[in-house]
């Protein structure tokens, strides 16, 4: 199955919901199945209360797939990561506004480090943050849950968000890719895609099964427009 096809929406498992131990064996079996990419979240404890890995991990991966690997900062002085992101492989970095007093900056530095500029916005902040950035992107990722910890469940209010932000892309002219993180299951993914959602970050939903590589094809078929 190649998750690239028009018919379907790119699925990017959430590397905070695979089982360390096995870590390149779940991406490689993802990887297989059909996954468009796997999204990286680096956490410092204190953006977001919790810690996870680091830059060095993607380049340790980068010999288990071919496939792009997107970072999402959750962390302060998100600027300190970007080269080590760059020399580790990353395809595309989002950044939250929430992280820096410099978004614009931060995101040039993206940009001119070689990689894919994304912004991220978390569920309580003003969608009309976005509306100054939206030239300089490559893709919006809207937190369906508050950040930092994995299994939350989704925040309705995102349908909204999403509706909010097709109508300011529109106005616009741009057209960056738009994906959700947090809560994304078949029985969410529907009412995201008619929302505008083009992307979806999935990770506890691929795992509790038992059987990742199954449910990310089930998810696809949900997901075929």
């Amino acid at each position: 199955m190649n998750m690239n096809t028009p018919d379907l929406v790119p699925i990017f498992p959430s590397l905070l919901a695979f089982d360390f131990a096995r870590l390149a064996e779940q991406v490689a079996v993802l990887d297989g199945a059909g996954a468009a990419g796997f999204h990286f979240d680096l956490m410092d404890g204190q953006f977001v209360p919790n810690l996870s890995f680091g830059p060095m991990l993607l380049k340790a991966l980068r010999a288990t797939t071919a496939l792009p690997f997107w970072a999402h900062l959750m962390v302060y002085t998100p600027e300190a990561y970007i080269d080590q992101l760059a020399k580790a492989c990353a395809a595309r970095v989002y950044i939250h506004p929430e992280s820096t007093p410099h978004i614009h900056r931060v995101l040039t530095q993206v940009r001119m480090a070689g990689m894919e500029v994304g912004v991220v916005i978390n569920p309580g902040t003003a969608m009309v943050t976005l509306e100054p950035l939206l030239e300089m992107v490559d893709g919006v990722l809207l937190m369906s849950v508050n950040p930092g910890f994995g299994g939350q469940p989704f925040i309705p209010a995102t349908l909204g968000r999403l509706r909010q932000l097709g109508e300011m892309m529109a106005r616009q002219g741009v057209s960056p890719s738009v994906e959700c993180d947090g809560g994304v299951d078949a029985t969410t993914l529907p009412a995201l895609l008619d929302a505008g959602m083009t992307g979806a970050v999935v990770g506890s939903a691929l795992f509790t099964g038992g059987d990742p590589a199954r449910a990310l094809q089930a998810l696809a078929r949900t997901a075929v427009r």
